[in-house]
């Protein structure tokens, strides 16, 4: 129960060795699939140079160690091995992984604590689509590395600290802590954070007022502290709204804002100092890591501490590098931020090395995130030049999809929660199905549509699947085939079905969920194939042709299911 491209890959690397010596063994075939066979192999081209033969005398010599292979093998062209696996091993195959639970996924071996960095938004302002690819991305991540047997930690980075907070609490306490926290909820937070801060650029006694409430804030004062909760609880059930109506995995246990680190922070500065890694520089702590340079070839530093004594960002994140290394025990890291930040974080992970609170054992990585583009190509935002309230845009989606679905005959309460499967099927994929460092661009009536590479597309492929079983009133976990291939869908659609395991620990592996979402989009486009040219419960299919067909729908059902979940797709079972 193995993705062919592995089992080949193992074959090739073996006919390699025996072929050319045993230092070629682990040489990468380049296999890939094929127009003119199943896969085709590419090692021949670049190996002849290396042993002095022509491509096509290498390729003679590799297929003449292909022996008990499972299938045939022809050398083609200038020396490509065209290879074409046989109908019964993949029929088998398929109907070992319809037999197994986890589709041919394997685990983690052995697992690993994976803290993963992601959404964060900010609690002063409102949560606008900025904050979407690295929310939706993020729990992908998490979902697939839970799957894989994994250890997951999230961490919700809240910007939940720092100087605006002395004029939000006054200007809470202005209106009054009823109408505050109704603002709040109600997701109006930007509007919020613009009141306190006109009145703070505007009001000096405001302004007084607003600079001794961060002095009280950032002594511990019990009152003021108080006043930070009303205002962060009132906000942080705003943000869960939001996560409700995405379907993210996010809960309240998984908040750790900047106020977290807040008490870290004069020990993180001390213990930077100390050890040297640390040094002033213009009256700043700066820790200078090797190989950043600025536009004027001078180091660059990262600054620690501010000339002000201030802390900032960097103060903050080389504090939670040491907590989840530490406290944690974190094997890997990812953090789902802006690919903005690149720099800034190439510089606090080499300065965390530097300092060794990062050991070269644990991984630390950045997971770029791409940003969100109108259909004119600039940064998505409203026609007034503000940014576009996340709420607002999810909302559109599924006003959009419940017009697409109006006519289907259902009651209103189906309609409703179908309209907004499909709504979030649609943001998610078409955000999920390009690299999360790339730009896209946000288009509504592309990402909504039933046909092409789509969430709603998928969704109404396993929708239809399970419409058969329905008619048939059979129940999918009782095809159980044996699979039997005849026709060319078949075994276009059972070989597909055969890589879900490598892709899903693939895109585990390397951060990228879009690589999942193109296996599925193939896998929903063959079984249309099959669905149009395999009839299933026709009269005149003979039984075990049935048998088989229902076999291979249940396992294409299963593994679109598995696999949209994986993603954080909802899967409505009509449509």
């Amino acid at each position: 129960m193995t993705d062919p491209q592995k089992v080949l890959t193992e074959r090739v690397q073996q006919a390699l060795a025996r072929a050319f010596g045993s230092e070629h063994a682990d040489a990468d075939p380049l296999i890939r699939p094929s127009q003119f066979a199943d896969f085709q192999a590419n090692v021949a081209m670049s190996l002849a140079k290396r042993l002095r033969r022509s491509p096509r005398e290498v390729a003679e010599a590799i297929r003449a160690e292909l022996s008990d292979f499972p299938g045939t093998v022809e050398v083609s062209g200038p020396g490509f091995l065209n290879i074409t696996l046989d109908d019964g091993w993949i029929a088998a195959e398929a109907g070992e992984i319809l037999a197994d639970q986890r589709l041919g996924v394997g685990t983690s071996t052995p697992p690993q604590t994976v803290v993963i960095d992601y959404s964060a938004p900010n609690a002063a302002k409102e949560m606008h689509v900025g904050h979407l690819r690295t929310t939706i991305v993020g729990d992908s991540l998490a979902r697939l590395h839970e799957h894989v047997g994994n250890t997951v930690i999230r961490q919700n980075h809240l910007g939940d600290w720092g100087t605006p907070f002395g004029m939000l609490i006054e200007h809470l306490l202005d209106i009054g802590e009823p109408a505050a926290i109704a603002q709040l909820e109600a997701g109006q937070g930007t509007e919020f954070y613009q009141a306190a801060r006109a009145k703070f650029d505007s009001d000096e006694a405001f302004k007084a007022r607003a600079r001794a409430r961060v002095g009280t804030l950032q002594s511990g004062d019990p009152d003021t502290l108080r006043l930070w909760h009303v205002f962060m609880d009132a906000t942080v059930r705003y943000f869960n709204k939001v996560y409700d109506m995405l379907g993210v995995t996010l809960t309240d246990a998984d908040i750790a804002g900047e106020s977290m680190y807040n008490p870290m922070l004069q020990k993180t500065c001390d213990d930077l100092e100390t050890s040297g890694t640390a040094q002033l520089s213009e009256g700043a702590l700066c820790v200078f890591p090797p190989g950043f340079t600025g536009s004027d070839d001078r180091p660059l530093p990262l600054i620690i501490r501010k000339s002000d004594g201030g802390y900032g960002y960097a103060t903050t994140d080389m504090a939670a590098v040491r907590y989840r290394v530490h406290d944690l025990k974190a094997d890997r890291i990812l953090y789902v931020v802006g690919s903005d930040q690149a720099l800034h974080f190439r510089m606090v992970f080499a300065a965390a090395r530097m300092a060794g609170w990062l050991p070269d054992t644990v991984s630390a990585e950045h997971v770029q995130i791409g940003m969100m583009l109108g259909k004119d190509g600039r940064r998505f935002k409203t026609r007034s030049g503000e940014s576009v309230k996340l709420m607002d845009l999810l909302q559109s989606a599924v006003d959009k999809a419940a017009t697409l679905i109006a006519d289907r005959g259902y009651d209103a309460e189906t309609q409703d929660e179908i309209a907004r499967a499909v709504g979030m099927a649609a943001v998610k994929y078409a955000d999920l199905s390009v690299s999360h460092d790339s730009e896209y661009v946000f288009d509504l009536d592309r990402m909504v549509a039933f046909t092409g590479n789509t969430g709603p597309y998928l969704q109404y492929a396993q929708a239809r699947i399970r419409s058969i079983f329905r008619k048939g009133e059979i129940d999918p976990a009782a095809a159980t085939g044996p699979i039997r291939l005849g026709a060319a869908p078949e075994r276009a659609l059972a070989l597909q079905l055969l890589g879900f395991g490598s892709v899903v620990e693939q895109a585990t592996e390397l951060s990228e969920p879009h690589r999942l979402c193109a296996y599925l989009y193939a896998t929903a486009s063959a079984f249309t194939d099959f669905f149009e040219q395999c009839p299933v419960l026709k009269e005149g299919v003979d039984p075990d042709t049935r048998a088989s067909r229902l076999a291979l729908c249940a396992l294409t059902l299963r593994v679109l299911e598995t696999g949209l979940g994986l993603l954080g797709v909802p899967v409505p079972e009509r449509m």
